[in-house]
């Protein structure tokens, strides 16, 4: 095992991020890495609630004083979007987790709901910037209520944000980085992208550049998703693609991903189901998405071969049917994640 003093915060949340958070906990034990675990199961809707506080500043110290977090799902239909934006957002701000980077490959070929089995290997990953853009709450509301009501959302573009996701893209590249962007609609935003991932480009001249407008990139994407390889985009269209191509790999039950800052290494590892609560307690959430992304963190964390061995049973488990409901399977939550850890 890789020796490592790294402390990992646990949020697990709502609706079915417990449940899937217990699975990827114990996929962590099982492999004895040393990782010291910080669980902060009172963040929740219930406790803002009670309290009003979504995350308070005890908490977010408490977090940021760790290597990374480990998130199940945030959001409760009892509360408002504002409570998610109170606990995400915040993290996502505060802690300048730029990157949101969530890969999707196809683990098994009766996944994919593609007809053409020659284009079904899906195995790419959207880099999204995470901190800019029309996500940022900027704009406003004038004359609410009346006849006249006009609402403003403000799109934020810099070149110090594009520049530095453009450059993670190109060193996470295998061989290509596609820009996906509506410049021809939205030419000052547009240009400043435009610009800057032709210099990225020009600073890793091992690496293809390509470029697609949003709605090109979705047909293509439907059409053949092998052909890309990491895909970058503003914060909206990285929101969207990013669902498409989980579901191009088989769902987004499997889907994990981390809110990254890459200078400083610290990673927001949420999979990206949400709370679900349609099914929340009833004990058939898919946890693989939240052991994926243990995988993802023991990579960060200085783990590649704990962390490949987390890779290698999860496709076994999906390879032999040993899943869940959403996957074909008959698994409950417990015993996806029991069949995971059979196969470390």
């Amino acid at each position: 095992m890789s020796a490592v003093a790294r402390k990992l915060s646990v949020v697990p949340g709502d609706g079915i991020g417990p449940e899937v958070i217990d699975q990827a906990l114990a996929a962590l034990d099982a492999l004895g890495t040393g990782i010291e675990v910080d669980v902060l199961d009172h963040v929740n809707a219930d406790t803002f609630l009670r309290t009003g506080v979504a995350l308070s500043d005890k908490d977010f110290t408490r977090i940021a004083a760790s290597d990374g977090v480990l998130l199940g799902a945030i959001g409760d239909p009892r509360v408002s979007a504002d409570y998610a934006r109170d606990v995400l957002l915040r993290l996502r701000f505060d802690l300048d987790l730029y990157v949101n980077y969530r890969p999707a490959k196809l683990f098994h070929d009766r996944l994919s709901p593609l007809r053409d089995a020659t284009r079904r290997g899906i195995d790419c990953a959207v880099v999204r910037e995470n901190t800019e853009g029309s996500y940022t709450g900027a704009g406003g509301v004038l004359r609410a209520g009346s006849p006249h009501e006009v609402a403003i959302d403000v799109d934020i573009t810099t070149r110090h944000g594009v520049s530095r996701i453009a450059d993670f893209a190109f060193r996470t590249a295998r061989r290509e980085v596609c820009l996906v962007d509506k410049s021809n609609a939205v030419p000052f935003g547009g240009g400043l992208w435009q610009r800057h991932w032709r210099q990225a480009g020009q600073r890793h001249p091992g690496i293809g550049s390509r470029h697609l407008y949003v709605d090109a990139a979705v047909m293509k994407l439907v059409e053949d998703p092998t052909r890309f390889d990491v895909i970058l985009a503003n914060n909206a269209h990285g929101d969207i693609i990013s669902d498409l191509t989980a579901q191009l790999a088989g769902g987004i039950g499997t889907s994990a991903s981390v809110n990254l800052n890459a200078d400083t290494g610290f990673g927001l590892y949420e999979p990206v189901h949400g709370a679900a609560p349609d099914i929340a307690g009833k004990g058939i959430a898919n946890p693989i998405g939240a052991i994926l992304c243990v995988s993802m963190l023991l990579d960060q964390f200085g783990c590649p071969d704990e962390s490949e061995g987390v890779r290698r049973a999860v496709n076994a488990a999906i390879g032999t049917g040993r899943v869940t409901p959403d996957l074909g399977g008959v698994l409950r939550t417990d015993e996806a994640g029991a069949a995971v850890r059979a196969k470390l």
